[in-house]
């Protein structure tokens, strides 16, 4: 894109082009040493057909939809099991909220700027870079896809085979764009599933003990949020162990 192109060779508001210097972190740029490496990927991402382009661009953001899409999908289903699966559902999204806010919280803390902006040599993104400020490590959209494909594996045992390449491809396509390093993508992954996975263990007893409590309510509205579940034997093969 134009734009992209445009954003990519933009000095930081208000300053010169080196000016920021040793400012802050950001004006390390590569914290992780993986310049080359996003500059080869660039470069293939602009060698692929305008099909391939267009489906990356799409993925990078609409991604996300089909894992909330999953999220609801998971919670509807765990609804027939133990009060212990349907916890788990549950705690799937709120445990990707809380890895998002960690995400977000180090970036502000860190600060390393963008590689379309700070990789020089560096082709165009194919998206418009993200403005000064909406720094690149760890890459928010990699965490949410790794705490999203773990929590949703724990819920749903059987699903990792589609949200951990989801989540991998999610990642990559940020790469691909341009709009971060490899490493910020790396990290955002494996951040992004160690908090979902330890806030699930952490969690799981707490609110099973809701679900139970929820389930034998008089209220109909919290008894189908709930779910009617069904005998333990049922949804053994759901349960976190």
């Amino acid at each position: 894109m134009t734009a992209a192109a445009a954003a990519h060779a933009a000095p930081l508001p208000g300053e010169s082009s080196g000016e920021a210097t040793g400012e802050t972190l950001a004006a390390a740029g590569d914290l992780g040493g993986t310049s080359g490496l996003y500059r080869d990927i660039l470069d293939f991402a602009h060698s692929t057909p305008t099909w391939t382009k267009d489906v990356a661009e799409l993925w990078t953001e609409l991604g996300l939809l089909v894992f909330a899409a999953l999220f609801l999908a998971g919670w509807w289903r765990s609804r027939r099991f133990s009060p212990q699966a349907t916890a788990v559902a549950v705690l799937a999204p709120l445990v990707t909220g809380v890895a998002y806010v960690l995400s977000e919280s180090f970036k502000s803390l860190i600060q390393e700027e963008r590689p379309c902006r700070a990789v020089a040599d560096a082709a165009a993104s194919l998206v418009p870079c993200p403005p000064y400020g909406d720094w690149s490590f760890p890459s928010n959209h990699s965490t949410i896809a790794g705490a999203a494909a773990i929590g949703l594996a724990l819920a749903w045992r059987r699903l990792w085979r589609l949200t951990v390449p989801m989540a991998v491809l999610m990642g990559f396509s940020r790469i691909f764009v341009g709009v971060h390093y490899p490493h910020d993508v790396a990290v955002g992954l494996v951040f992004g599933g160690l908090v979902a996975w330890g806030l699930v263990r952490l969690c799981t007893k707490p609110l099973t003990r809701l679900v139970v409590t929820m389930r034998g309510s008089g209220s109909e509205a919290v008894v189908w949020l709930a779910g009617p579940g069904a005998p333990r034997h049922s949804a053994g093969g759901d349960q976190v162990r």
